[in-house]
């Protein structure tokens, strides 16, 4: 699973061909979650209140990109979170 960036102790990757609704993975120490790219939502894992909103205040940056990733299956590094 391809790396798509770092930041604040959080890894986001994402898998190809996984199953939808399109989606990526956040990884923060022991926790996990995993994040629904059109809502940001977490949809499963149990990733602390400040590792969320992290996560989706990066995500709302670069939703457009998670997006085109998920549907053109090409790999691309995007900044972290600042």
């Amino acid at each position: 699973m391809p790396i798509i960036t770092r930041f604040y102790g959080i890894i986001i990757k994402m898998y190809f061909n996984d199953h939808l609704p399109p989606h990526f993975h956040a990884i923060y120490g022991e926790y996990n979650g995993v994040f629904d790219i059109n809502t940001l939502e977490m949809t499963e894992g149990d990733l602390p209140n400040r590792a969320v909103k992290l996560i989706r205040e990066w995500a709302e940056l670069h939703q457009n990109e998670l997006m085109k990733i998920w549907e053109k299956k090409v790999f691309k590094k995007l900044d972290g979170l600042k």
